[in-house]
């Protein structure tokens, strides 16, 4: 009998610590199908999450060395894999299907695999990768919205984070491109989902992306504040390398948490937005325009952030007030979560957390 390798990826990908939940419809398969061809599905199930030489790869899989370079690289362009490094000496790797293969889909994602994410979402992909921790992605303030007198960590400003980046590339943002061809487009600016390296080479495959300068990112960011998304990063407590700016109707990490109750799709941020009721003057914005979260309640005697459970410390209520009657304050220090230093510390905790050994994908 032969191997169904796309049955052979799913258990893989399910057996990552970031998961690939298993439906009765076998709706995840379907999605696999859509993506990969046999061919592809049978190399991906051989690579590693360590990153090999396609010499490497050739010897392991019993393959031709001479064309498993030009293989890989086109998977990655197909945003099947992962590669790091420039294209003469590039190194190739097993890539989770969130965070990972599902967002390198933007060039191809078309109304049929829109469709199928989407019956795949309802069919309990939230539901099972979303309670793990750590989270996949953690909330960054908007850096002006914190009170004054409080010490921000470099990790907790995008514009901090940024500082260490010499290369940024711009894509269009998966979860509304789906959401469009679903015909559930909303009014938010598209092309922010920005990724960055000190590496000049690094975004030698771009998926779709579009190389912009400090000044550029720096514009993105902003206009994405302004339209009131929600800064979102790599859940690490050090360098990272990509910013997603949310809208709660179409991102993922946003519905993940507030429509499907899975809050391991994004972590809050160590800060809780706080209402001067003597201040405000119960315009309602805050609540009709800004929170994502429905962190905001309104009162008789004006609004108040009533639910620090789902405020995610973003900021975005902040920068429209009108009487300046809202600030981000930090959480006590028992109750801030320090993120794993980096993404390998991340795969280890979440490893533990969900108790699926890395040792055989190392």
């Amino acid at each position: 009998m032969n191997t169904d390798y796309h049955e052979e990826l799913a258990k893989i990908l399910d057996s990552l610590p970031n998961g690939f939940p298993r439906t009765k419809s076998g709706i995840e398969l379907k999605i696999l199908r859509k993506i990969f061809t046999d061919e592809e599905a049978e190399i991906t199930c051989g690579l590693k999450l360590m990153p090999e030489t396609p010499e490497q790869i050739a010897e392991r899989l019993g393959r031709d060395a001479g064309t498993m370079g030009d293989m890989l690289e086109k998977m990655v362009e197909r945003g099947e894999i992962g590669g790091m490094g420039p294209s003469e000496s590039r190194a190739y790797h097993l890539a989770p299907f969130i965070v990972g293969i599902f967002e390198f889909q933007t060039g191809r994602m078309d109304k049929e695999l829109a469709t199928l994410m989407e019956e795949y979402v309802s069919e309990g992909l939230f539901a099972g990768i979303g309670h793990s921790s750590p989270a996949f992605m953690k909330t960054i303030p908007v850096i002006e919205a914190v009170d004054a007198q409080t010490q921000i960590h470099p990790t907790e400003s995008v514009r901090q984070l940024m500082d260490k980046a010499t290369v940024f590339i711009t894509r269009d943002c998966i979860c509304r491109k789906e959401q469009e061809l679903l015909e559930h487009k909303c009014d938010k600016p598209q092309h922010n989902c920005i990724s960055m390296s000190t590496n000049e080479d690094a975004f030698g495959v771009d998926y779709d992306g579009q190389i912009v300068n400090r000044e550029e990112a720096e514009k993105i960011i902003a206009d994405a504040e302004d339209a009131g998304l929600v800064h979102a990063t790599m859940n690490l407590s050090g360098d990272t390398y990509h910013f997603c700016n949310c809208c709660a109707c179409c991102c993922n990490l946003l519905r993940g948490v507030t429509q499907f109750g899975a809050p391991g799709m994004l972590a809050k941020s160590n800060y809780w937005a706080e209402i001067d009721a003597d201040d405000c003057s119960s315009c309602g914005t805050c609540i009709d325009d800004r929170c994502p979260a429905n962190a905001i309640s309104e009162h008789d005697d004006g609004y108040s952030v009533v639910s620090r459970d789902n405020c995610l410390g973003c900021g975005v209520c902040i920068s429209t007030c009108p009487t300046d009657s809202i600030t981000l304050v930090r959480k006590p220090e028992d109750q801030c979560v320090q993120a794993p230093p980096d993404m390998v510390s991340w795969m280890m905790e979440r490893s533990a957390a969900t108790g699926k050994p890395l040792d055989k994908y190392l």
